[in-house]
Protein backbone atom coordinates (compact mmCIF):
# COMPACT_ATOMS: atom_id res chain seq x y z
CA UNK A 1 0.00 0.00 0.00
CA UNK A 2 1.50 3.54 -0.91
CA UNK A 3 1.78 5.75 2.09
CA UNK A 4 -0.70 8.63 1.91
CA UNK A 5 -0.74 11.81 4.02
CA UNK A 6 -3.36 10.99 6.56
CA UNK A 7 -5.58 13.73 7.27
CA UNK A 8 -8.44 14.28 10.00
CA UNK A 9 -12.40 14.48 8.36
CA UNK A 10 -15.93 14.29 9.67
CA UNK A 11 -16.44 11.00 8.04
CA UNK A 12 -18.84 10.23 10.78
CA UNK A 13 -19.16 12.85 13.58
CA UNK A 14 -18.31 10.33 16.48
CA UNK A 15 -16.28 7.62 14.75
CA UNK A 16 -13.64 10.05 12.69
CA UNK A 17 -10.56 10.62 15.49
CA UNK A 18 -10.89 6.74 15.93
CA UNK A 19 -10.83 5.95 12.54
CA UNK A 20 -7.68 8.00 11.26
CA UNK A 21 -5.82 6.73 14.67
CA UNK A 22 -6.59 3.33 13.27
CA UNK A 23 -5.37 3.65 9.64
CA UNK A 24 -2.33 5.51 11.06
CA UNK A 25 -1.65 1.65 12.27
CA UNK A 26 -3.10 -0.32 9.78
CA UNK A 27 -1.01 -3.12 8.59
CA UNK A 28 0.42 -3.14 4.98
CA UNK A 29 -0.37 -7.03 4.61
CA UNK A 30 -2.63 -7.89 1.55
CA UNK A 31 -3.30 -11.23 3.40
CA UNK A 32 -2.95 -12.93 -0.44
CA UNK A 33 -1.56 -16.12 0.65
CA UNK A 34 -4.28 -16.56 3.10
CA UNK A 35 -7.15 -19.66 2.39
CA UNK A 36 -10.63 -19.50 3.05
CA UNK A 37 -11.17 -15.95 2.80
CA UNK A 38 -13.94 -14.35 3.64
CA UNK A 39 -14.93 -10.70 1.64
CA UNK A 40 -17.87 -8.46 3.23
CA UNK A 41 -18.97 -5.68 1.59
CA UNK A 42 -21.49 -3.22 3.39
CA UNK A 43 -24.25 -1.44 0.68
CA UNK A 44 -26.93 0.10 1.13
CA UNK A 45 -29.21 -1.44 -0.94
CA UNK A 46 -31.88 -4.44 0.38
CA UNK A 47 -33.82 -4.78 -3.01
CA UNK A 48 -34.01 -8.35 -3.35
CA UNK A 49 -33.16 -8.58 -7.06
CA UNK A 50 -30.75 -6.34 -6.52
CA UNK A 51 -28.82 -8.48 -3.85
CA UNK A 52 -29.77 -11.83 -5.98
CA UNK A 53 -27.77 -10.30 -9.06
CA UNK A 54 -24.92 -9.47 -6.29
CA UNK A 55 -25.22 -13.06 -5.15
CA UNK A 56 -24.97 -14.73 -8.23
CA UNK A 57 -22.11 -12.36 -9.50
CA UNK A 58 -20.30 -13.74 -6.30
CA UNK A 59 -20.88 -16.83 -6.66
CA UNK A 60 -19.46 -17.18 -10.20
CA UNK A 61 -16.28 -15.54 -8.90
CA UNK A 62 -15.91 -18.42 -6.24
CA UNK A 63 -16.21 -21.07 -8.84
CA UNK A 64 -12.41 -20.13 -9.90
CA UNK A 65 -11.28 -18.83 -6.45
CA UNK A 66 -11.23 -21.54 -4.17
CA UNK A 67 -9.32 -19.31 -1.36
CA UNK A 68 -12.32 -17.26 -1.36
CA UNK A 69 -14.87 -19.20 1.39
CA UNK A 70 -17.86 -16.24 1.04
CA UNK A 71 -18.48 -12.96 0.15
CA UNK A 72 -21.01 -11.44 1.74
CA UNK A 73 -22.94 -8.19 1.06
CA UNK A 74 -23.69 -6.33 4.57
CA UNK A 75 -27.05 -4.16 4.04
CA UNK A 76 -26.96 -1.18 6.39
CA UNK A 77 -29.98 1.39 5.93
CA UNK A 78 -29.11 4.50 3.98
CA UNK A 79 -30.33 7.03 6.91
CA UNK A 80 -27.35 6.13 8.76
CA UNK A 81 -25.03 4.49 6.38
CA UNK A 82 -22.18 6.91 6.82
CA UNK A 83 -22.17 6.99 10.75
CA UNK A 84 -22.28 3.00 10.60
CA UNK A 85 -20.01 2.36 8.03
CA UNK A 86 -16.88 5.16 10.05
CA UNK A 87 -17.61 3.60 13.08
CA UNK A 88 -16.98 -0.01 11.63
CA UNK A 89 -13.57 1.21 10.25
CA UNK A 90 -12.60 2.76 13.15
CA UNK A 91 -13.46 -0.77 15.05
CA UNK A 92 -12.69 -4.31 15.02
CA UNK A 93 -14.57 -5.23 12.30
CA UNK A 94 -14.04 -2.73 9.32
CA UNK A 95 -15.43 -4.36 6.19
CA UNK A 96 -13.03 -4.98 3.35
CA UNK A 97 -15.34 -3.30 0.47
CA UNK A 98 -17.59 -0.87 0.93
CA UNK A 99 -20.01 1.47 -0.90
CA UNK A 100 -19.67 5.39 -0.62
CA UNK A 101 -21.75 7.90 -1.07
CA UNK A 102 -20.73 10.64 -3.84
CA UNK A 103 -20.92 13.44 -1.03
CA UNK A 104 -18.22 11.10 1.23
CA UNK A 105 -16.20 11.27 -1.60
CA UNK A 106 -13.63 14.19 -0.64
CA UNK A 107 -13.70 12.21 2.94
CA UNK A 108 -12.80 8.82 1.93
CA UNK A 109 -10.49 9.31 -0.73
CA UNK A 110 -8.00 12.03 1.14
CA UNK A 111 -8.21 10.60 4.19
CA UNK A 112 -6.33 6.79 3.68
CA UNK A 113 -9.62 4.77 4.56
CA UNK A 114 -9.26 3.33 0.68
CA UNK A 115 -6.77 1.93 -1.13
CA UNK A 116 -4.73 2.23 -4.96
CA UNK A 117 -7.56 0.28 -7.03
CA UNK A 118 -5.49 1.45 -10.07
CA UNK A 119 -2.67 -1.36 -10.07
CA UNK A 120 -5.22 -4.19 -9.83
CA UNK A 121 -7.74 -2.76 -12.34
CA UNK A 122 -5.28 -2.24 -15.04
CA UNK A 123 -3.44 -5.53 -15.09
CA UNK A 124 -6.86 -7.24 -14.83
CA UNK A 125 -7.60 -9.57 -17.49
CA UNK A 126 -10.14 -8.16 -19.87
CA UNK A 127 -10.78 -4.93 -17.50
CA UNK A 128 -10.32 -2.32 -20.03
CA UNK A 129 -9.40 0.14 -17.85
CA UNK A 130 -9.27 2.79 -20.50
CA UNK A 131 -12.98 2.23 -21.06
CA UNK A 132 -14.17 4.14 -17.74
CA UNK A 133 -15.01 7.84 -18.20
CA UNK A 134 -12.98 10.06 -16.93
CA UNK A 135 -16.23 12.24 -15.94
CA UNK A 136 -17.23 9.35 -13.75
CA UNK A 137 -14.03 8.24 -11.99
CA UNK A 138 -13.30 12.28 -11.01
CA UNK A 139 -14.45 12.27 -7.80
CA UNK A 140 -12.84 9.31 -6.26
CA UNK A 141 -9.49 9.61 -8.27
CA UNK A 142 -6.55 11.57 -6.36
CA UNK A 143 -3.07 12.08 -7.88
CA UNK A 144 -4.24 10.37 -10.87
CA UNK A 145 -4.94 7.19 -9.04
CA UNK A 146 -8.13 5.52 -8.21
CA UNK A 147 -9.66 5.16 -4.48
CA UNK A 148 -12.84 3.71 -5.85
CA UNK A 149 -14.35 2.37 -8.75
CA UNK A 150 -18.03 4.57 -9.64
CA UNK A 151 -20.60 1.50 -10.08
CA UNK A 152 -23.39 4.07 -10.01
CA UNK A 153 -23.50 7.05 -12.12
CA UNK A 154 -27.10 7.86 -11.84
CA UNK A 155 -28.93 10.78 -13.16
CA UNK A 156 -32.29 11.91 -11.62
CA UNK A 157 -34.99 11.97 -13.60
CA UNK A 158 -38.86 12.74 -13.16
CA UNK A 159 -41.46 9.75 -13.09
CA UNK A 160 -45.24 10.93 -13.94
CA UNK A 161 -48.26 8.84 -13.31
CA UNK A 162 -50.36 9.33 -16.57
CA UNK A 163 -53.30 7.91 -14.91
CA UNK A 164 -53.44 10.57 -12.26
CA UNK A 165 -52.68 13.46 -14.77
CA UNK A 166 -55.57 12.36 -16.41
CA UNK A 167 -57.97 11.63 -13.00
CA UNK A 168 -56.83 15.75 -12.45
CA UNK A 169 -57.60 17.12 -15.61
CA UNK A 170 -54.17 17.58 -16.78
CA UNK A 171 -54.09 18.39 -20.40
CA UNK A 172 -50.65 17.44 -21.78
CA UNK A 173 -48.32 15.00 -19.82
CA UNK A 174 -44.89 15.90 -18.87
CA UNK A 175 -43.64 14.12 -22.00
CA UNK A 176 -45.65 16.36 -24.17
CA UNK A 177 -44.17 19.65 -22.37
CA UNK A 178 -40.71 18.06 -23.17
CA UNK A 179 -41.76 17.76 -27.05
CA UNK A 180 -43.30 21.29 -26.98
CA UNK A 181 -39.94 23.03 -25.10
CA UNK A 182 -42.37 23.91 -22.21
CA UNK A 183 -41.03 21.55 -19.66
CA UNK A 184 -40.41 23.52 -17.08
CA UNK A 185 -40.15 24.19 -13.15
CA UNK A 186 -43.15 26.36 -13.57
CA UNK A 187 -44.97 23.96 -15.06
CA UNK A 188 -44.47 20.67 -13.30
CA UNK A 189 -45.29 22.89 -10.04
CA UNK A 190 -48.80 23.88 -11.38
CA UNK A 191 -49.44 20.46 -12.85
CA UNK A 192 -48.44 19.30 -9.43
CA UNK A 193 -50.23 21.93 -7.80
CA UNK A 194 -53.56 21.08 -10.38
CA UNK A 195 -53.43 16.80 -8.91
CA UNK A 196 -53.55 18.10 -5.37
CA UNK A 197 -56.52 20.24 -5.70
CA UNK A 198 -58.47 18.23 -7.83
CA UNK A 199 -57.82 14.65 -6.34
CA UNK A 200 -57.07 13.01 -3.37
CA UNK A 201 -53.35 12.49 -3.68
CA UNK A 202 -50.05 14.41 -3.63
CA UNK A 203 -48.64 16.34 -6.54
CA UNK A 204 -44.48 16.10 -6.55
CA UNK A 205 -42.21 13.99 -3.82
CA UNK A 206 -38.66 14.90 -3.91
CA UNK A 207 -37.85 11.39 -3.23
CA UNK A 208 -35.62 10.66 -0.11
CA UNK A 209 -35.90 14.42 0.96
CA UNK A 210 -38.75 14.78 3.50
CA UNK A 211 -37.23 17.86 4.91
CA UNK A 212 -34.15 16.64 6.16
CA UNK A 213 -32.03 15.45 3.59
CA UNK A 214 -31.47 18.98 1.77
CA UNK A 215 -28.44 17.71 -0.68
CA UNK A 216 -31.79 15.84 -2.43
CA UNK A 217 -33.03 19.90 -3.56
CA UNK A 218 -29.96 20.15 -5.97
CA UNK A 219 -31.94 18.90 -8.78
CA UNK A 220 -34.11 21.68 -8.30
CA UNK A 221 -32.18 25.01 -7.52
CA UNK A 222 -29.59 24.05 -9.94
CA UNK A 223 -32.52 24.92 -12.65
CA UNK A 224 -31.55 28.41 -11.06
CA UNK A 225 -28.32 28.20 -11.58
CA UNK A 226 -28.05 28.10 -7.54
CA UNK A 227 -25.71 25.75 -5.90
CA UNK A 228 -24.56 25.23 -1.83
CA UNK A 229 -21.36 26.07 -2.46
CA UNK A 230 -18.68 27.75 -4.95
CA UNK A 231 -16.50 25.49 -7.30
CA UNK A 232 -13.64 24.96 -4.68
CA UNK A 233 -15.85 24.51 -1.74
CA UNK A 234 -14.83 27.34 0.27
CA UNK A 235 -17.78 30.06 0.02
CA UNK A 236 -21.14 28.98 0.86
CA UNK A 237 -23.55 29.86 -1.78
CA UNK A 238 -26.86 29.41 -0.40
CA UNK A 239 -27.82 33.29 0.42
CA UNK A 240 -26.91 34.18 -3.63
CA UNK A 241 -29.71 35.41 -5.18
CA UNK A 242 -30.19 32.63 -7.35
CA UNK A 243 -30.42 30.03 -4.26
CA UNK A 244 -33.02 32.59 -3.03
CA UNK A 245 -35.08 32.38 -5.57
CA UNK A 246 -35.33 28.39 -5.93
CA UNK A 247 -36.17 28.40 -2.18
CA UNK A 248 -38.94 31.19 -2.66
CA UNK A 249 -40.18 28.74 -5.70
CA UNK A 250 -40.26 25.73 -3.52
CA UNK A 251 -41.84 27.30 -0.07
CA UNK A 252 -44.65 28.98 -2.33
CA UNK A 253 -44.89 25.40 -3.69
CA UNK A 254 -45.52 23.93 -0.53
CA UNK A 255 -47.27 26.32 1.69
CA UNK A 256 -49.19 28.16 -0.99
CA UNK A 257 -50.05 25.98 -3.82
CA UNK A 258 -50.00 22.84 -1.99
CA UNK A 259 -48.27 21.05 -4.85
CA UNK A 260 -45.41 19.30 -2.11
CA UNK A 261 -46.96 17.22 0.60
CA UNK A 262 -45.90 19.53 3.39
CA UNK A 263 -44.15 18.29 6.89
CA UNK A 264 -44.97 15.65 8.14
CA UNK A 265 -46.76 14.55 5.41
CA UNK A 266 -45.80 11.64 3.45
CA UNK A 267 -46.76 9.73 -0.16
CA UNK A 268 -44.79 7.15 -2.35
CA UNK A 269 -45.19 7.96 -6.05
CA UNK A 270 -45.01 4.32 -6.60
CA UNK A 271 -47.70 2.62 -4.18
CA UNK A 272 -49.85 6.00 -6.88
CA UNK A 273 -50.01 8.49 -3.84
CA UNK A 274 -48.60 10.99 -5.77
CA UNK A 275 -48.15 12.54 -9.63
CA UNK A 276 -44.91 12.96 -9.68
CA UNK A 277 -41.63 12.61 -7.97
CA UNK A 278 -38.02 12.98 -8.28
CA UNK A 279 -35.51 9.56 -8.10
CA UNK A 280 -33.04 8.16 -9.93
CA UNK A 281 -34.02 4.73 -12.73
CA UNK A 282 -33.58 2.08 -9.94
CA UNK A 283 -36.26 2.42 -8.70
CA UNK A 284 -38.23 1.77 -11.30
CA UNK A 285 -38.14 -1.93 -10.51
CA UNK A 286 -40.87 -0.63 -8.16
CA UNK A 287 -43.70 -0.55 -11.03
CA UNK A 288 -42.40 -3.82 -12.55
CA UNK A 289 -46.26 -5.14 -11.32
CA UNK A 290 -48.04 -2.64 -13.77
CA UNK A 291 -49.62 -0.48 -11.01
CA UNK A 292 -50.70 2.22 -12.82
CA UNK A 293 -49.27 3.87 -16.44
CA UNK A 294 -46.05 5.50 -15.91
CA UNK A 295 -43.48 8.11 -17.97
CA UNK A 296 -40.41 9.51 -17.26
CA UNK A 297 -38.50 12.34 -18.74
CA UNK A 298 -35.02 15.04 -17.50
CA UNK A 299 -35.76 16.99 -14.74
CA UNK A 300 -37.75 20.56 -15.45
CA UNK A 301 -35.69 23.39 -16.60
CA UNK A 302 -35.69 26.24 -14.87
CA UNK A 303 -34.66 29.98 -15.18
CA UNK A 304 -31.00 29.66 -15.93
CA UNK A 305 -32.17 26.39 -18.16
CA UNK A 306 -32.32 22.39 -17.79
CA UNK A 307 -29.73 21.19 -15.29
CA UNK A 308 -29.51 17.38 -14.99
CA UNK A 309 -27.92 15.98 -11.50
CA UNK A 310 -26.03 12.45 -10.62
CA UNK A 311 -26.33 10.63 -7.98
CA UNK A 312 -22.84 8.33 -7.67
CA UNK A 313 -21.51 6.26 -5.29
CA UNK A 314 -18.68 3.96 -5.85
CA UNK A 315 -16.99 0.80 -4.51
CA UNK A 316 -13.74 0.75 -2.01
CA UNK A 317 -11.41 -1.40 -0.61
CA UNK A 318 -10.56 -0.66 2.80
CA UNK A 319 -7.00 0.02 4.08
CA UNK A 320 -7.96 -1.65 7.16
CA UNK A 321 -9.37 -4.53 5.88
CA UNK A 322 -7.37 -7.65 6.43
CA UNK A 323 -7.76 -9.14 3.10
CA UNK A 324 -7.34 -5.68 0.69
CA UNK A 325 -5.68 -8.06 -2.12
CA UNK A 326 -8.48 -10.61 -2.46
CA UNK A 327 -11.15 -7.59 -2.15
CA UNK A 328 -9.22 -5.40 -4.79
CA UNK A 329 -9.45 -8.76 -7.43
CA UNK A 330 -13.02 -9.61 -6.54
CA UNK A 331 -14.03 -5.62 -6.94
CA UNK A 332 -11.99 -6.00 -10.57
CA UNK A 333 -14.37 -8.83 -11.22
CA UNK A 334 -17.40 -7.09 -9.71
CA UNK A 335 -17.18 -4.22 -12.46
CA UNK A 336 -15.59 -5.89 -15.18
CA UNK A 337 -17.08 -5.11 -18.79
CA UNK A 338 -19.77 -8.15 -18.59
CA UNK A 339 -20.65 -7.75 -14.89
CA UNK A 340 -20.64 -3.99 -15.47
CA UNK A 341 -23.52 -4.42 -18.24
CA UNK A 342 -25.35 -6.80 -15.67
CA UNK A 343 -25.60 -4.20 -12.91
CA UNK A 344 -26.47 -1.54 -15.70
CA UNK A 345 -29.52 -2.55 -15.10
CA UNK A 346 -30.03 -0.85 -11.51
CA UNK A 347 -26.43 1.19 -11.56
CA UNK A 348 -25.91 2.93 -14.87
CA UNK A 349 -22.02 2.21 -16.21
CA UNK A 350 -19.01 4.47 -16.18
CA UNK A 351 -17.37 2.85 -18.92
CA UNK A 352 -18.05 4.33 -22.11
CA UNK A 353 -18.74 1.44 -24.41
CA UNK A 354 -21.56 0.89 -22.05
CA UNK A 355 -23.56 4.41 -22.60
CA UNK A 356 -25.79 3.29 -25.42
CA UNK A 357 -29.40 2.88 -25.54
CA UNK A 358 -28.44 -0.50 -27.49
CA UNK A 359 -26.46 -1.92 -24.47
CA UNK A 360 -28.58 -0.01 -21.63
CA UNK A 361 -31.75 -1.20 -23.13
CA UNK A 362 -31.05 -4.88 -22.78
CA UNK A 363 -30.40 -4.72 -19.27
CA UNK A 364 -33.90 -2.03 -18.39
CA UNK A 365 -36.37 -3.58 -20.39
CA UNK A 366 -38.71 -1.31 -18.64
CA UNK A 367 -37.43 1.77 -20.39
CA UNK A 368 -37.52 2.56 -23.90
CA UNK A 369 -34.61 3.52 -25.63
CA UNK A 370 -35.38 7.07 -25.79
CA UNK A 371 -36.27 7.53 -22.49
CA UNK A 372 -32.83 5.77 -21.66
CA UNK A 373 -31.42 8.29 -24.17
CA UNK A 374 -33.14 11.66 -22.83
CA UNK A 375 -32.28 10.69 -19.13
CA UNK A 376 -29.75 8.38 -18.70
CA UNK A 377 -27.20 9.07 -21.44
CA UNK A 378 -28.14 12.89 -22.28
CA UNK A 379 -28.34 13.04 -18.47
CA UNK A 380 -24.41 11.31 -17.57
CA UNK A 381 -23.13 13.60 -20.61
CA UNK A 382 -24.53 17.18 -19.29
CA UNK A 383 -25.49 16.38 -15.65
CA UNK A 384 -23.38 17.47 -12.51
CA UNK A 385 -22.57 15.30 -9.34
CA UNK A 386 -24.36 15.63 -5.97
CA UNK A 387 -22.92 18.71 -3.85
CA UNK A 388 -19.96 16.77 -2.05
CA UNK A 389 -17.27 18.29 0.46
CA UNK A 390 -14.89 17.44 3.18
CA UNK A 391 -16.32 17.36 6.20
CA UNK A 392 -19.46 16.29 4.71
CA UNK A 393 -21.34 14.93 7.77
CA UNK A 394 -20.66 17.79 10.01
CA UNK A 395 -21.51 20.21 7.20
CA UNK A 396 -24.86 18.22 5.97
CA UNK A 397 -25.97 18.11 9.78
CA UNK A 398 -25.09 22.16 9.94
CA UNK A 399 -27.01 22.70 7.06
CA UNK A 400 -30.31 20.97 8.00
CA UNK A 401 -30.26 22.43 11.31
CA UNK A 402 -29.91 25.89 9.37
CA UNK A 403 -32.59 25.19 6.93
CA UNK A 404 -35.37 23.84 9.41
CA UNK A 405 -37.07 27.20 10.00
CA UNK A 406 -38.03 27.21 6.17
CA UNK A 407 -40.34 24.97 6.45
CA UNK A 408 -43.46 27.02 8.01
CA UNK A 409 -45.81 29.25 6.65
CA UNK A 410 -44.49 32.46 6.53
CA UNK A 411 -40.47 31.86 6.94
CA UNK A 412 -38.27 34.54 5.83
CA UNK A 413 -36.37 32.28 3.49
CA UNK A 414 -33.46 35.27 2.99
CA UNK A 415 -32.86 35.18 6.36
CA UNK A 416 -33.05 31.22 6.69
CA UNK A 417 -30.69 31.28 3.47
CA UNK A 418 -27.66 33.60 5.54
CA UNK A 419 -28.03 31.79 8.70
CA UNK A 420 -27.21 28.65 6.48
CA UNK A 421 -24.26 30.54 5.49
CA UNK A 422 -23.39 31.51 9.26
CA UNK A 423 -23.53 28.18 10.28
CA UNK A 424 -21.32 26.19 7.65
CA UNK A 425 -19.08 29.33 6.52
CA UNK A 426 -16.06 27.70 8.98
CA UNK A 427 -16.50 24.31 8.15
CA UNK A 428 -15.82 25.08 4.67
CA UNK A 429 -12.50 26.24 4.87
CA UNK A 430 -11.42 23.54 8.03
Amino acid sequence: MRTRRLRLTSLALSAVSLLAVSLAGCSNGSGSGDRNVSLRMTVWSNDKSQTALFDSIAADYRKTHPDIASITFDYIPIDNYTTALTTQIAGSNPPDMAWVLERDAPDFVSSGALTDLTPTLKKAAGYQYDDLAPAATKLWKQGGDLYAYPFSTSPFGMFYNKDLLARAGVTKTPDQLVADHQWTWQNAEKMAAQVAAHTDKQGLVIRDWDYKTWIQLAGMWRGWGADAWSADGKTCQFDSPQMQQAMTFLHDAIFTDKALPGPGETADFFAGESALTITQISRATLLASHPFNWGIVPLPAGPAGASQVIGQAGIGVMTKGSHKQQAADFLAYFTDAANSAKLARYFPPARNSQLTTATLAKANPMFTPQQLQSVVIDGIKTGSVLPSHQNSAKIANLVQNALDPMWKSGANVGSVLAGVCKAIAPALTQ
